[in-house]
């Protein structure tokens, strides 16, 4: 007998009953948009039918994505960044779904880590020919009680600022450059806060210091690209932790043509480690971001949860 897992691999797209594609017509500077007759023809070369829904607002999305489910969708599939696709596995949590996604953001962190192309419907391509994959996600909840999950980066701090920067003012920039470019703006005006972290049951604790950046990855990117801790995985039931309690303008400087041309992000004094529960507490509260969504203030606790979302990856 094979296990779930294992009939997982083997399974190919055509499995699906109702495939359902929604697309975010702002995302990539409107490239989901362009994408959609392209995206027809090549489900149709494989003679799959789909449905298709264009929203560019959580708000909107998110009852879409729950309608179709109530009509017998099983494979959805998100056209854009990883903002549209935060969107589809909350509002698809805890249904028994799977998920395809087509890169057609500006960021695309969480495609990248699936092991799809950076090509839109060649990776589309790929993950219908391909193999589904069980793969972790995290769940924040924040000082309203209230819970919600993200999949690829998350994080207060500097972090955050430059998360709300990127997705607002700057939302038109293309790819690393908006985040790079957000974070410079967010830095000249920035006030490290004191912060707090215990996790796995307070066997880590960092003591209340201040602190630059402090992160929790599933992800090994972050913000299109950006190298912080290229160890961590997808699934491997744990989060990537940093830590940083100071950034000088001069490492700024020095870092950032490397960060721009590779990607990498080497800081001197970051500290790191794993976990599987996290609490974070600030000194103001501050917002919460996860995949570049604002998530609420802390205190938040942070747990991350094994193989619970099943996505379409080559195979």
């Amino acid at each position: 007998m094979t296990s779930l897992a294992e009939d997982s691999d083997r399974t190919p797209a055509t499995r699906f009953k109702r495939i359902v594609v929604f697309a975010n017509p702002t995302s990539g500077g409107g490239k989901a948009i362009k994408l959609l007759p392209q995206i027809e023809e090549l489900l149709r070369s494989r003679r799959l039918s789909v449905e298709l829904f264009l929203s560019s607002s959580a708000s909107d999305l998110e009852p879409q994505v729950q309608r179709e489910i109530d009509l017998g969708a099983d494979l959805l599939v998100s056209a854009g960044g990883d903002g549209t696709l935060h969107s589809v596995v909350n509002a698809a949590f805890g249904k028994g779904v799977a998920y395809g996604v087509i890169p057609a953001g500006g960021g695309n962190d969480f495609a990248r880590a699936l092991g799809l192309p950076s090509e839109p419907i060649a990776a589309f391509d790929l993950a219908l020919a391909g193999r589904l994959k069980f793969v972790d996600l995290v769940r924040v909840r924040n000082a309203s009680g209230q819970a919600r999950l993200y999949l690829g980066g998350g994080g207060v701090g500097l972090d955050s600022d430059t998360a709300q920067l990127a997705s607002q003012r700057m939302r038109r920039w293309p790819g690393r450059l908006r985040y790079i470019a957000a974070a410079i703006r967010a830095f000249s005006t920035y006030a490290p806060r004191l912060v707090r972290v215990l996790a796995d049951n307070s066997e880590i604790e960092i003591p209340w210091q201040t602190a630059v950046i402090a992160s929790v990855l599933n992800t090994p990117t972050f913000g299109a690209g950006i190298r912080l801790l290229p160890e961590a995985r997808i699934d491997d039931g744990l989060l990537d932790v940093a830590i940083l309690e100071v950034l000088h303008v001069s490492e700024l400087l020095r870092v950032l043509p490397r960060l721009a041309s590779t990607g990498s992000l080497t800081l001197p004094g970051l500290r790191t480690f794993r976990a599987r529960k996290l609490r974070i507490e600030t000194d103001p509260p501050v917002l919460f971001q996860g995949d570049g969504e604002l998530l609420g203030h802390t205190p938040v606790e942070i747990e991350v949860l094994p193989g619970t979302a099943r996505f379409l990856v080559p195979k």
